[in-house]
């Protein structure tokens, strides 16, 4: 396992519960308001990991994901991008504790500082709290990441389509993370970034309800050029 450090971010970014203090509370908050079992479960069946694959996961906080992944497929090339150091060191920590090897990147996700050409590309939960000009250079990063015929799978806060989702998502996400970053999401942002960014297949697998309102997973490919 390597973490590799990279110059400190200029620019701001929200802790995992967005608040520096929270992060140690992280995982238990995400397992207890978020069926995390449920809907992480989704999203590595929406991923499919293979042997050998290279993948790249955007804002990799605590390294939940990359556990997830790496139990299943052990062999996979994982590389995780999130410019929080607190948080990634708690990833490499949970990783070692596995036993799992994985790379971490401490930094914001920019397609040219990879220095592989990724498979598919993931983010879980992170989109949501970042404003939205944000949410669109991360995605359009993202499609310049990966090669024609590439995937990306995105496990986030997603359209709140009732009057209950809306109020849970405003009592706890917005609560904690901000209304100007989240509202966004809950308005049903992330398909439209992906199409405007060039993908294509744009689509909403499932939604699951949760406490803390839905979670959707979505997944986009990057069309092959034109013959």
């Amino acid at each position: 396992m390597r973490l590799e450090a990279m110059p400190p971010p200029a620019r701001a970014y929200t802790p995992p519960l967005g608040h520096k203090i929270l992060t140690p509370f992280y995982d238990l908050a995400i397992g207890l308001l978020t069926r995390e079992g449920v809907w992480r479960k989704v999203l590595i069946e929406n991923i499919a990991p293979n042997d050998g694959e290279r993948i790249v996961d955007v804002g990799s906080g605590t390294g939940s994901l990359a556990v997830a992944l790496l139990s299943r497929v052990p062999h996979l090339q994982y590389l995780g991008v999130d410019p929080d150091a607190d948080a990634t060191e708690r990833a490499t920590a949970k990783l070692a504790a596995e036993g799992l090897r994985a790379e971490f990147n401490v930094g914001f996700f920019e397609a040219d500082n990879l220095a592989g050409i990724p498979n598919k590309i993931v983010s879980s939960l992170v989109l949501h709290q970042v404003p939205l000009m944000e949410k669109r250079r991360i995605i359009e990063n993202m499609y310049a990441a990966l090669p024609a015929n590439g995937t990306v799978h995105i496990a986030d806060y997603g359209e709140q389509t009732s009057v209950l989702a809306r109020a849970l998502f405003r009592m706890t996400v917005q609560a904690l993370d901000g209304i100007d970053n989240t509202q966004s999401n809950a308005e049903g942002v992330i398909p439209e970034l992906l199409s405007a960014a060039g993908f294509s297949d744009v689509s909403e697998r499932s939604r699951i309800w949760t406490l803390t309102g839905t979670i959707s997973i979505y997944q986009a490919r990057k069309r092959a050029p034109s013959p």
